[in-house]
């Protein structure tokens, strides 16, 4: 007559009792954690009898089905987690699931202050992560029987205080099944909806069959470590809805997998609507990162540039160096190179589109475009690749058509240093205003900016393929002469008056000078305070409470010595000075409407009563 053996108990060393502390209550920032640890053991052991089946013919409970099967018992205030996989031997149980006390505490302490392999070995070995259940547990029991035909099941039990017992089990089937008696203020954790919401979120990729309650769990298959060739447009559709949380079609995706220098299997998708252009608040960082399938971080802000905000997915990598919660990343240069990964591809993909199919890619742009600027602003590391996809309305370009700045660098004239643009609510306030004449009657052409930030993102590029930019109505733009029409003021006649207006104006502008820009209008402002342009000043203004800028705007006025205002204002100043000066007064506030430095338009009023009543 057989005996069982009596349980054995065994006592963990006092510094591993306070390793033991340190695995409860401060490698994890929460609790509900315990269960994707749980669930993500179960897989492995799993995943490991799987490849053991190629190999081997004599596996205990052969036929049995590669499942998960979660029960929830609230009266017991218990949760359940039982594998079919690979089990685990007596001496097995002892080194696993004593992986603290085997390792040493000088050992253990150093793995977690390392990344990479060792830290990895922990998780899913029944190591640190499945310490993680004291977190909620009165006691953790593990019912664990070996693939091995030879072997009998065993228990191992704990409150984790400092010791555990194993003694042999009857009638167990191969696999492991752990159950967790839940302190009584973590009651939660045994009911159904609290664990189904948990599995949602870190678990939805498991690889294999799970049962909650007797019900199937629908997971999700892990469409980023398939193979491109064999996945349907409407599964990448229906696997981006859920990831997004979407209800239409994603505009672009990406997906690609390398083994150098990172192993990555990533899948990431361009949503159709930019919500920040729609007035919702700046989003947040949606690329979800996982470590073979298991939930690591839902909103990483340090894996992708901030720019990249935008976009939705998943990155999968097995080289990452994780502590050994699954939660921190330890290796940050690691991380950042496994982002430059991602955005490179991301935007050789919007390269290739952007030569491929223009129409669709100046779809996107129009969504998105914002965040590519942003790009170019503030990611030196691929700012050369980002402004290659930048896009602009120009003098040359029909209405709604864009160019990138390599074709406008292929129209430039020969000699010509510098790409000259304009910056204006729309279009037809560019083409109606007096700075773009002087460059259209030299067929120069002139990029047509439409958002503040434009300015800020030339400011910061500096330049392109070798030539610089330069606002058209900069005060520093010099252009060759070119032949004009009509009765000019003598130089003598434009230079008394041009010191004249200077007089008259006063402390309103800084200099008064004939210009070789203009052809058909009478005058142009150019700010005098190189490092206060008009855009500077309104973003200020509506930033200060006070009104903005304290100074007055002070501006360089340039005047058309062939134009017939200008020509009836010189000979009008020494004929009847009072409505010479109001006229000139009007000019320069004409200009300055027209360069968006107009600050109070209310001075006018008086001004044009008193012209009107000499008409």
């Amino acid at each position: 007559m057989s005996t069982t053996p009596a349980p054995q108990k065994f006592e963990f060393q006092a510094e591993i009792k306070q390793l033991l502390d340190i695995v409860i209550h401060s490698l994890y920032t929460e609790k509900e954690i315990f269960v994707r640890e749980l669930v993500s053991n179960a897989s492995d052991a799993l995943e490991k009898l799987r490849h053991l089946q190629l190999t081997e013919k004599d596996i205990q409970d052969g036929d049995a089905p590669l499942e998960i099967t979660i029960s929830t018992d609230e009266t017991a205030k218990t949760i359940t987690i039982q594998d079919s996989g690979l089990g685990m031997t007596r001496a097995e149980l002892i080194e696993n699931l004593g992986t603290i006390a085997h390792s040493g505490s000088k050992q253990f302490l150093k793995a977690l202050g390392e990344g990479g392999a060792k830290n990895s070995s922990l998780i899913g070995q029944f190591g640190v992560g499945f310490y993680s259940a004291f977190m909620v547990a009165k006691s953790v029991k593990v019912y664990s029987r070996s693939w091995r035909t030879a072997e009998p099941g065993h228990v191992w039990t704990s409150d984790g205080s400092g010791s555990y017992e194993v003694e042999e089990a009857a009638d167990l089937r191969r696999g492991s099944k752990i159950v967790v008696e839940l302190k009584d203020e973590c009651d939660e954790f045994a009911k159904d909806w609290r664990i189904k919401e948990i599995l949602t979120r870190y678990s939805a990729f498991v690889g294999f069959p799970v049962t909650l309650n007797a019900k199937k769990f629908e997971t999700v298959q892990a469409l980023w470590l398939r193979s491109k060739n064999e996945i349907k447009d409407e599964e990448y559709t229906e696997f981006y809805k859920f990831q997004a949380n979407a209800h239409d079609a994603p505009r672009y995706r990406l997906h690609f997998s390398a083994d150098a220098p990172l192993a990555i299997n990533a899948l990431v998708f361009v949503p159709q609507d930019n919500t920040e252009k729609l007035g919702f608040a700046r989003l947040e960082p949606s690329v979800a990162l996982y470590c073979r399938k298991v939930l690591i971080d839902a909103a990483p802000k340090n894996l992708l540039p901030e720019w990249l905000r935008f976009m939705k997915g998943v990155i999968d990598s097995e080289d990452l160096p994780l502590n050994i919660s699954r939660e921190t990343m330890q290796d940050k240069a690691l991380l950042d190179k496994l982002g430059k990964v991602i955005t490179k591809k991301f935007l050789k993909l919007l390269e290739d589109e952007a030569g491929a199919r223009a129409d669709t890619y100046n779809e996107f742009y129009q969504e998105f475009g914002i965040f590519l600027k942003e790009g170019a602003a503030l990611d030196f590391t691929h700012k050369d690749q980002i402004v290659k996809l930048l896009r602009f309305e120009s003098s040359l370009t029909e209405p709604g058509k864009t160019t990138s700045l390599a074709d406008y660098v292929s129209r430039m004239k020969d000699g010509q240093k510098e790409i000259y643009f304009l910056i204006a609510p729309n279009r037809a306030a560019i083409e109606s205003g007096p700075y773009l004449e002087g460059f259209k009657a030299r067929n120069l052409e002139v990029l047509f900016c439409h958002e503040p930030v434009d300015e800020y993102v030339f400011n910061n590029v500096r330049e392109f393929d070798g030539k610089k930019f330069l606002a058209a109505d900069h005060a520093d733009v010099k252009l060759d002469d070119v032949p004009q029409t009509g009765e000019a003021l003598s130089e003598a006649d434009a230079k008394d008056l041009a010191k004249w207006l200077q007089d008259t104006l006063g402390t309103q502008v800084a200099e008064v000078k004939t210009s070789d820009r203009l052809v058909g209008s009478p005058a142009l402002a150019t700010n005098a305070d190189k490092f206060m342009t008009a855009q500077m000043r309104r973003m200020m203004k509506a930033m200060k409470k006070d009104g903005g800028p304290d100074e007055p705007v002070k501006v360089n006025l340039e005047i058309n010595p062939r134009h017939a205002v200008i020509k009836k204002l010189a000979a009008l100043r020494t004929t009847d000075a009072d409505k010479a000066e109001l006229i000139a007064e009007q000019l320069l506030d004409n200009s300055l409407i027209t360069a968006g430095l107009m600050e109070d338009p209310s001075r006018m009023i008086a001004r044009l009563n008193k012209l009107l009543e000499s008409v």
